[in-house]
């Protein structure tokens, strides 16, 4: 007859209390207990959330019926083990120490956790709203001419352990093992939409094909787009910069000056774009778990992505302002050292059009696509030579 998780919980205790010569509950839970009734800061740091939002979410996983109390084990620290082994980076056996549980205990909760969080993640991804985004809004850069503009989609690459027969197509165009992710980002810093697993080799329009085909599908409303980089195609739903021109800020330089509509549609293209990066920014400084390949099942290894990028998004509703918000909340990104620079964002290919076949768009609908993108830089081109003029006869 299978144990229940409270013998379970009890076995461990007591091996673990054996090797550690520990032999209190409270001791067992003082590190939990310490950050808990500690400042707000001590919680971010350990459990990458604030007090309320942590509690909050203990109340949600335990209303829905999806994690309970053991005898020795409570919700808050199922809970906690996670974000900490998230949060941290750190190996079952790196925590058992500090949360003074046997491995199988890490690892039970560990599971037990990640799939509670799956269950309700989609709760915590929601469709664009059809108000105008107020980056956009506000921005007489970006207003009138994104005005139906919801957010920006990019993919991204995190390492990923697979096995060695499974090696060859996970092994990106830089040689490293890695998932490639698609997410679909609004202007204040949460997904929309992500979709995880895809090997590291797959064409970016191919993954954003499977996105627009399958039953949990990213969808696009009526009359808006997202914008994309030039990895991309410029189709219905998806804005494109111009191939062949400046895009990237790198190319802009200082003092940058467009001499044409295409290259100030590019450049006002990759600033609002840029909210893609900053977004994967501040979930990788959260979860920082997401930088190496974490030596898990793929299947859990995927899951790791959809859950973080969901509780991105709870935490972001429930405690915009904490400071790793604030550090990528600025359109200048700050200098975080990243462990695998060659699995960041993808650099655009040379020739996106060679994957167009694999998101089937008619004539009509290219030659549509092509027009929206070029009356915005056209208005926009026309709006900025009359400034220029109005400042010159001013001077």
């Amino acid at each position: 007859m299978e144990s229940s998780d409270d013998e379970k919980d009890c076995n461990a205790e007591s091996s673990i209390q054996m090797e550690l010569g520990h032999s209190s509950e409270s001791k067992q839970t003082k590190f939990v207990d310490d950050v808990l009734k500690g400042p707000n800061d001590s919680c971010l740091e350990n459990f990458r959330m604030d007090k309320h939002a942590f509690y909050k979410l203990c109340d949600v996983l335990q209303t829905r019926g999806l994690l309970r109390h053991t005898n020795r084990i409570k919700i808050e620290e199922q809970l906690a083990i996670f974000m900490f082994i998230v949060g941290h980076n750190l190996r079952t056996r790196a925590v058992q120490e500090l949360f003074r549980y046997s491995g199988e205990t890490i690892s039970r909760h560990f599971n037990n956790v990640l799939s509670a969080i799956m269950t309700i993640s989609l709760d915590f991804f929601q469709p664009p709203k059809s108000d105008v985004p107020p980056a956009i809004r506000e921005d007489p850069q970006f207003y009138p001419y994104f005005l139906n503009c919801v957010g920006a989609v990019d993919g991204i690459h995190f390492p990923v352990t697979v096995g060695v027969d499974e090696q060859g197509p996970f092994r990106n165009k830089n040689g490293f093992l890695s998932q490639n992710v698609l997410a679909a980002c609004s202007f204040d810093m949460k997904f929309h939409y992500v979709l995880a697993g895809w090997e590291g080799s797959a064409p970016d329009m191919r993954i954003l094909s499977s996105a627009l085909t399958r039953r949990k599908k990213l969808v696009v409303p009526d009359g808006k787009y997202y914008l994309v980089d030039a990895k991309y195609v410029n189709i219905p739903g998806f804005v494109a910069p111009y191939p062949g021109t400046p895009y990237c800020k790198l190319e802009f330089g200082g003092g940058f000056h467009p001499q044409d509509a295409p290259e100030l549609f590019n450049q006002r293209h990759s600033f609002l774009h840029n909210v893609t990066g900053r977004t994967f920014g501040a979930l990788k400084e959260r979860f920082p778990i997401l930088t190496s390949a974490p030596p898990y099942p793929l299947a859990t290894q995927v899951k790791l992505v959809v859950a973080a990028c969901a509780l991105h998004n709870y935490i972001r509703d429930e405690s915009p302002n904490d400071w790793i918000f604030k550090m990528y909340e600025q359109e200048a990104m700050p200098q975080v050292e990243d462990p695998m620079p060659p699995l960041e964002i993808e650099q655009p290919i040379v020739n996106a059009e060679t994957q167009l076949s694999d998101i089937p768009v008619g004539a009509e609908e290219a030659e549509h696509a092509s027009q929206v993108r070029d009356t915005i830089a056209t208005e926009m081109w026309n709006d900025y030579i009359r400034d220029c003029a109005a400042i010159d006869d001013v001077l």
